[in-house]
């Protein structure tokens, strides 16, 4: 039987003096696993447009200083291929394991081609990397993270000169640069040699204030937080990552002195050893932050992911109850709240724009209506709203509002350009001090909310697929429902089907079909009656696929039913 190109892979890595003898020795305990070998060098760890992620790990399809440098070799190509190389890199990362090693690997390989990296000099969130991208004038920045992926994984988030993460055509040029580079032509050069030679700068404090300075001035209640911060008792907690100090600093500057932090989850720790998966929208991640929230009777709860980009919320209600608000709900409220206070502020331009992600509760584009703003809608991942920023800024039309995503993500302001869960928290923050004010609490504000606009209800379910065969189960799923036309699901009719990957609006009633004037994206879209929907995509992350929904119902009793009814209808008719 003829060998593998897995197995002749794994043979030239033991076998080539370009590795060191730690990967060497991780391959050869592989030897009597061939499995494990096939999962390890069948494919190179993909560069797609959120750049790497995958499972630390010697060999081609895993993360490793290797790869890192393969990434940051191709990154360093089309920079200067761009003449940009001058204006530098800024590079970020988080608490997850070799973070920092490979931030420096990134650095010093751009280093070796010409290219100056502004490095932090410890963990921050990816925000700030967003940030400092244009605070330093910087052609480009490299986060490493693998934001609430499992402890296993890390990953590595490119951003370009506006702070947002790759977008067309930056995106293409670079994974073709990187799929051009072998493995074994990467440079690097001495940490000491490329501070000497000015091409790597530690940065830290200064940029920390200026974006300190930047959330801080997107307060648009400051007589409310004068007034009530000090009385708003506030749980939070880090989950072992980024977020930590910047959150309690922010909120700390502005009058908020009850935070109580949860001490068990405070230090950066890559394992993150309190939570099977650190993750925000996990039920689990909350248990501890939750005990003490009832010891100290919180007014909101609070978590943010390892990169502090994306915010969980728990709010109390008038007997004492918590309630989860999903990333719908908490963008939904942030954003009713920002665009009413520039209101009755006399601030609302009038060619305001509030942004959200095709995936996303339709609970915002009722918002956007209210205040007479324009909804945009892109596709999954918050790089389409910073682009949407980038576009309006460009064109000299449209004004930003807000933007915010289902997977509990989002942005008050433009100072960056990506996700923000440190602003976030603050938003909340200075919510409950403005509710506090009108005598009302946070899930009194939730529940206004729905009565102004109607019970919307949405959520989303995935399945894994792991491995090789794995991925041909979802490839094979995702390939039916591209040329199935449905007319049904379940108990809904169904309107239109969106084809994302085909680009094509096709209406079920009349057949007439129209085009959709977005990229290519591996997405089915389904529009159901009485501004019901659902969707189908492949994560862009993670081996998963997910299911998106969501409903209008004439009460919380209506929306629940009918939330139920269509995830039950949506999980039989996806065959997952």
């Amino acid at each position: 039987m003829s060998e593998s190109n897995a197995m002749k892979l794994y043979r030239s890595w033991l076998e080539s003096p370009f590795f060191d003898e730690e990967t060497k020795e991780e391959l050869q305990a592989l030897a009597g696993d061939p499995g494990e070998i096939e999962e390890r060098f069948y494919m190179e760890l993909e560069f797609g447009t959120a750049g790497l992620r995958g499972i630390i790990g010697a060999g081609t399809n895993r993360m490793n200083k290797y790869t890192v440098r393969k990434a940051s070799q191709g990154l360093a190509n089309y920079i200067i291929k761009q003449n940009a190389a001058k204006k530098g890199v800024a590079i970020a990362f988080d608490s997850r394991h070799f973070s920092p090693e490979f931030a420096r690997e990134a650095a010093l390989t751009l280093a070796a081609n010409g290219v100056k990296a502004y490095l932090f000099d410890a963990l921050r969130p990816t925000p700030e990397l967003s940030f400092a991208v244009r605070y330093l004038g910087a052609t480009a920045g490299i986060n490493v993270t693998a934001s609430h992926n499992p402890a296993e994984y890390n990953g590595y988030k490119v951003y370009w000169e506006d702070g947002a993460q790759i977008t067309p055509p930056h995106d293409t040029g670079i994974m073709a640069e990187v799929r051009a580079v072998d493995i074994t032509q990467t440079r690097t050069m001495g940490y000491g040699d490329a501070v000497a030679a000015g091409l790597l700068q530690i940065i830290g404090s200064e940029v920390d204030d200026a974006y300190v300075a930047s959330v801080k001035a997107q307060v648009k209640s400051p007589e409310a937080v004068a007034a009530c911060a000090a009385d708003i008792k506030i749980v939070y907690t880090p989950l072992h990552g980024a977020g930590n100090k910047l959150v309690r600093r922010v909120l700390g500057e502005l009058g908020f002195s009850q935070v109580h932090v949860v001490a068990e989850q405070e230090q950066p720790d890559g394992a993150f050893p309190t939570v099977p998966y650190p993750n925000p929208e996990a039920p689990e991640a909350f248990a501890l932050a939750l005990e003490l929230a009832r010891k100290v009777d919180a007014d909101l709860v609070l978590a943010t992911d390892p990169d502090s980009d994306r915010l969980g919320v728990y709010v109390k209600d008038k007997a004492g109850e918590y309630h989860s608000l999903t990333g719908n709900v908490s963008g939904a409220l942030i954003g009713d709240y920002e665009i009413g206070r520039m209101q009755d502020a006399g601030k609302l331009p009038g060619d305001g724009r509030l942004i959200s992600t095709i995936v996303s509760g339709k609970l915002g584009k009722a918002i956007a209506e209210h205040y007479g703003a324009k909804y945009v809608e892109v596709l999954t991942g918050f790089k389409y709203i910073g682009e949407q920023i980038r576009l309006m800024e460009e064109s000299g039309e449209g004004s930003y509002l807000f933007g915010y995503e289902e997977s509990y993500g989002c942005l008050v302001g433009t100072y960056a350009r990506d996700k923000d869960a440190v602003v976030a928290s603050m938003a909340l923050c200075e919510l409950a001090a403005y509710c506090r004010s009108l005598g009302m609490n946070m899930w009194d504000a939730v529940v206004a909310m729905y009565d102004k606009y109607g019970y919307y209800r949405e959520g989303v379910t995935s399945l894994t697929f792991k491995g090789i065969e794995g991925k041909k189960k979802m490839d094979a799923i995702m390939e039916r429902l591209y040329t199935e036309e449905p007319a049904q699901i379940g108990a809904f009719k169904v309107l239109a089907k969106r084809n994302y990957a085909s680009r094509e609006r096709l209406d079920m009633l009349t057949g007439e079909k129209s085009a959709i004037d977005l990229p290519v994206s591996k997405v089915v879209f389904y529009e159901l009656p009485d501004a019901a929907w659902c969707c189908v995509r492949p994560s862009g992350t993670e081996p998963k696929i997910k299911l998106y929904y969501g409903v209008k119902g004439s009460s919380f009793e209506d929306a629940e039913r009918l939330d139920g009814e269509l995830k039950e209808a949506l999980n039989t008719f996806a065959g997952v």
